[in-house]
């Protein structure tokens, strides 16, 4: 089997394959919509166990990975990593998948607040990058919600929030003394 020609996207394929067995639930007999699951389910346990059997060769004796092997970078890659969490053979913890979803959108200038484990909300606060429009802000929090997918799927809802406006510098000098005068003074020659 050959290798897909275009990148997918793990997001989108997870959606198609939840719509695909809505409609079957909803539409076809209840036997086929059954079949359908039970191949989904099936497909999860054949490539979850090919998946945790590529890491456990990938970890090497005993399970110690040595930095800068293979795994990190597998670890780095969305799709990969969206199939680790999805089988849940991620070696990380929801913490470092946080950081590095973040890391993958680091050019939205973001900062973590907190993760509320509850409501899965992930806050975070804009580091004053850009115009502070809502434009902005919406594309910096589609980008991490994209990212967030891939490296750390319960994170359920992100909330961006603008960093505090400073105030601006105020620069406090002395003014001009009596009798001195200001504006321009003339070049006194010897």
């Amino acid at each position: 089997m050959s290798a897909p020609t275009h990148p997918v996207n793990a997001e989108q394929t997870g959606r198609r394959i939840e719509d695909v067995l809505d409609r079957l639930a909803t539409h076809a007999d209840p036997a086929a919509a059954a079949a359908a699951e039970e191949l989904v389910r099936s497909l999860m346990d054949f490539y979850g166990s090919g998946l945790a059997r590529i890491l456990q060769l990938l970890s090497g004796p005993g399970g110690r990975r040595a930095p800068g092997e293979p795994l990190s970078s597998l670890l780095g890659d969305e799709l990969v990593a969206s199939l680790l969490v999805l089988h849940d053979l991620h070696p990380e913890d929801r913490d470092t998948r946080i950081a590095r979803a973040l890391d993958a959108v680091r050019d939205h200038a973001l900062e973590l607040v907190d993760f509320d484990e509850h409501t899965g909300t992930l806050r975070l606060r804009s580091a004053g990058e850009g115009c502070g429009c809502a434009a902005t802000g919406t594309a910096s929090q589609q980008a991490v919600e994209d990212a967030l997918a891939c490296f750390a799927p319960e994170v359920k809802a992100v909330d961006v929030q603008a960093a505090p406006k400073q105030a601006p510098l105020l620069q406090i000098g002395t003014g001009p003394q009596s009798g001195a005068t200001v504006g321009p003074t003339a070049a006194r020659t010897p």
